[in-house]
C-alpha cells in the first residue's frame, strides 16, 4: 500500500501521453528518485526491428562517457600470460579448464565474460549456461579478444552491452539518480548513437520508435526520440 501511495506521488506531474525533450525527462526522472539508496537510471528504446529474423538483430557495446555507478565482476577464459594481463587488469576470476568446471556446476562469480579465441572450444560448452543470461562471449561485442587488458578495463570503466529483446526493445542502465543531469544525457546519447549504427540492413522504415526513461523505483518518462541523438 506505501509502494503504491509512493508510486501515485511520484506520478504527479507526469504527462504520461507527453513526448518530453531528453534533457526535460532526465530531470524529472531524477527528482523522483527518492529512495534510500541511489537508484539505477534506466532507458528503453523501442526498434522498428523483429529480432527473429537474424538480419534484424541489434546488438553491440559502448563505452559510457560517465560510467554507470556500477562495478561489474569481470571473468576472464584465459592461459598463460593473457590470463596474468587480465589479472593484472584487475579481472575478479580469471581461469580456463578449472574456470569451465566451475561455471558448468552453476558458480557464476562474474557479471561480464570476456575470453581469448583460444578458449572458444571450451567456454562453447557453457552456451546453455551463459546464453540465456547474454554472458557469452562474442568477438562482435569485443568479448572475444586477444587484448583481454583492454576489454577487462573497458568492463570495469563502464562499458555497457545492449541487445534487442524479443519485443523489439533495448534497455539499458546509463547511470545512478546520484549522478548530474549532464552526465546522465552525455551517457545516453552514447548509447543512442551506438544503437544507431547498429542499425541493421534489414530494418525498414522509422528505426528508432519509442523511447523512455525511468528510475529502479520510478515512473517511466516519454522522450521525443529525435532529443536522444546528436
Amino acid at each position: 500500500m506505501a509502494i503504491g501511495k509512493r508510486l501515485k506521488k511520484a506520478r504527479e506531474g507526469v504527462d504520461r501521453e507527453h513526448l518530453y525533450p531528453l534533457a526535460d525527462a532526465i530531470k524529472m526522472v531524477k527528482e523522483r528518485a527518492k529512495s534510500k539508496f541511489d537508484e539505477t537510471i534506466e532507458i528503453a528504446i523501442n526498434l522498428g526491428v523483429d529480432p527473429r529474423h537474424a538480419d534484424q538483430m541489434v546488438r553491440g557495446v559502448v563505452n559510457l562517457p560517465n560510467g554507470t555507478g556500477r562495478t561489474l565482476r569481470v571473468g576472464v577464459f584465459a592461459r598463460g600470460a593473457k590470463a596474468e594481463e587480465a589479472k593484472a587488469a584487475g579481472a575478479d576470476v580469471v581461469g580456463a579448464e578449472d574456470l569451465v568446471e566451475k561455471v558448468q556446476g552453476g558458480a557464476i562469480d562474474f557479471d561480464r565474460c570476456i575470453a581469448t579465441p583460444d578458449m572458444m572450444p571450451l567456454v562453447g560448452r557453457l552456451g546453455k549456461v551463459l546464453g540465456p543470461r547474454g554472458m557469452m562471449p562474442n568477438p562482435k561485442i569485443g568479448t572475444v579478444t586477444m587484448d583481454v587488458a583492454n576489454a577487462v578495463k573497458g568492463a570495469k570503466g563502464g562499458s555497457v552491452e545492449f541487445r534487442v529483446e524479443k519485443a523489439g526493445i533495448v534497455q539499458a542502465g546509463i547511470g545512478k539518480a546520484s549522478f548530474s543531469e549532464d552526465k546522465l544525457v552525455e551517457n545516453v546519447k552514447a548509447l543512442a548513437d551506438a544503437v544507431s549504427k547498429a542499425k541493421p540492413a534489414g530494418s525498414k522504415g522509422t528505426y528508432i520508435q519509442r523511447v523512455a526513461v525511468s528510475s529502479t523505483m520510478g515512473p517511466g518518462v516519454k522522450v521525443e526520440p529525435g532529443t536522444i541523438l546528436g
